[in-house]
């Protein structure tokens, strides 16, 4: 597939011009029946949207993903351990992890999955809007157009062998020029908006509540005019 900027969903449920094509992850995948996809690599980076309802005992995950829940109600347990997932809050359900899942009628999220490498990471990770940030590198200063934004991030999940994680991210309005996107990330914006604008002059406009997904290798630009809060996922390879 060509690199591309796509739009997942958007937090008013808007129709999105990107493209999916139903299937499932694998053989394996207990979301198959309701799992629509985006994006998927020849690296083995798949993402898209689910809309799933229903339940599901002892389910297995293959790889590593990370879900933002846009709609209904999401319930997954783990060994002693479970989350309840609304609309916004995001999770990471680590490879390997045996699981129960339970979701309410209409019940919609966004997702990255990846190939995953350590098995130590496997469980249920919660995201946190309220995770302690740290500073974090700004983009390189000959990108840049203006300002240097201050940055923070706080990783909270990690698989380090896959170049995985995910956490939680904020900024300072900047303005980058277009450059290929080092990584493949899955963005959920939970305050301020950016346009992503391709090298082909499409700009793909980003808002709070929206999830919109950048393939690695995708050449695009960066404008944000207000303080910017994410969830993300990125995946490095090799």
């Amino acid at each position: 597939m060509t690199p591309a900027t796509m739009l997942l969903a958007r937090a008013d449920d808007a129709p999105v011009t990107t493209r999916f094509t139903p299937g499932g992850l694998d053989e394996a995948d207990p979301f198959a029946a309701g799992r629509e996809i985006a994006w998927s690599g020849a690296d083995g980076v798949v993402a898209g949207r689910v809309t799933w309802s229903g339940r599901q005992s002892a389910a297995r995950a293959t790889r590593t993903e990370m879900i933002v829940l846009h709609a209904g109600r999401l319930r997954l347990a783990s060994q002693g351990s479970s989350l309840v997932l609304q609309p916004g809050q995001g999770a990471v359900i680590g490879s390997g992890t045996v699981f129960d899942a339970e979701a309410d009628s209409g019940t919609r999220w966004a997702f990255c999955a990846a190939p995953a490498h350590d098995q130590a990471a496997a469980g249920l990770h919660a995201l946190s809007a309220d995770s302690a940030l740290t500073p974090s590198a700004a983009p390189p200063t000959e990108m840049l157009i203006g300002e240097v934004p201050r940055c923070r991030s706080h990783n909270g999940f990690t698989d380090a062998a896959a170049g995985f994680r995910a956490g939680l991210w904020d900024s300072t309005p900047y303005h980058r020029i277009a450059r290929p996107h080092p990584v493949h990330e899955l963005m959920h914006l939970l305050a301020g908006s950016v346009d992503l604008t391709a090298a082909d002059g499409e700009v793909v406009h980003v808002a709070a509540g929206d999830t919109a997904f950048v393939a690695r290798g995708a050449a695009g630009a960066w404008l944000s005019r207000e303080h910017v809060v994410k969830f993300y996922a990125v995946q490095s390879g090799d």
